[in-house]
């Protein structure tokens, strides 16, 4: 049998086990993001809409296919780079940062190293990594929000090429009108530099932490969901072959994923009103101006006016399309992540 991921830990020296927890977890991140993506961003426009007078999508396969329709498949991975390295920075810091408070709750309860956690020692692990993921998640999820809602906004700008081609093409034509302007679907959004620039000229470096409450108590209380659902499952899975529970890297391909599976969507429906919340006031500039001077929204006033608005309902906006996408992209993030533990981790 081979060494358990905890004897691993006590041969490898620290840095080098932080880095494989990093290396392992960015992987994971960028690989199950390429396949979510457009789900995401289904969810994040539902979610956006809540305060809104009109509704712009009657559900999430609506939202998909008017986004396929009038953006096409550049418009369903709108503002893939931002999440990309938010899922590199995600996964590498909660499996990283979750290594070490297992180690420091050993440590704090006078256990060796090789000794197995509780299940609500786990869990608390998860949610000191889950906190302190939330607070260099939080930039990074502003930005992607913001440009996932772009194509929303009005009025469009149309591109500066399309302009001069079309104002050329107008003066060749003898009398034409000079009201004459670009069709509306030629648009240029701003990029992520361009987004991530506007925010701090606009509110300071403190402005990349809006919604950081919201994020704050989504992966504080998601990731102790994620993380001790995950290894409930996978204790029971190795318990059905009577392996102990702590050779996870005893764990099966298949067994890795269901354990993952079940851990999306312990994740997403755990604290979803705060997800829900957090898109919202991060959207507001974009689709629900204020008048100048007004002062900014708040966790409390946002989740009170959508509550106010839709309800409960308004709070789970997306939740179904976003638990269903969570089954196999958290599958495929421990499936890589045990994966590439079992096989470089020793």
């Amino acid at each position: 049998m081979e060494s358990s991921p905890v004897d691993a830990e006590v041969a490898d020296p620290m840095s080098i086990r932080a880095l494989k927890d990093i290396s392992f977890g960015s992987a994971a991140g960028i690989a199950s993001k390429f396949f979510e993506h457009p789900f995401d961003l289904t969810k994040v426009r539902l979610q956006s809409q809540v305060l809104d007078k009109t509704a712009r999508f009657n559900g999430p396969i609506d939202c998909l296919v008017q986004t396929w329709r009038k953006e096409g498949i550049r418009g369903l991975y709108r503002g893939l780079p931002a999440p990309i390295v938010g899922a590199m920075a995600e996964n590498a810091c909660l499996f990283w940062t979750y290594t070490e408070f297992q180690n420091t709750i050993r440590w704090a309860n006078s256990l060796s190293m090789t000794e197995q956690l509780s299940l609500g020692q786990l869990a608390i692990a998860g949610a000191g990594a889950g906190s302190l993921t939330s607070f260099v998640l939080t930039p990074i999820e502003l930005v992607k929000c913001k440009m996932q809602v772009q194509m929303l906004m009005a009025p469009r700008v149309p591109f500066p090429e399309a302009s001069a081609v079309l104002a050329g093409a107008a003066a060749s034509i003898p009398n034409h009108s000079s009201s004459l302007q670009p069709p509306s679907t030629l648009i240029r959004p701003p990029g992520p530099l361009s987004v991530l620039t506007s925010i701090i000229r606009t509110d300071g470096l403190r402005g990349l932490w809006l919604g950081q409450t919201a994020t704050f108590i989504r992966e504080t209380g998601g990731a102790a969901a994620w993380f001790a659902s995950k290894e409930a499952v996978a204790t029971l899975l190795l318990a059905r072959r009577h392996v102990a529970a702590k050779d996870k890297k005893e764990l099966h391909a298949w067994e890795s994923a269901v354990a993952g599976a079940s851990a999306g969507v312990a994740y997403n429906v755990a604290l979803f009103p705060a997800d829900s919340v957090k898109s919202a006031m991060q959207t507001e500039a974009e689709l629900r101006p204020r008048v100048a001077g007004e002062p900014g929204s708040t966790f409390l006033g946002t989740f009170k006016a959508m509550y106010k608005a839709q309800g409960v309902r308004g709070l789970y906006a997306g939740c179904g399309i976003t638990a269903a996408r969570a089954v196999p992209s958290s599958a495929l993030i421990f499936l890589i992540y045990d994966g590439l533990s079992k096989r470089y981790g020793s």
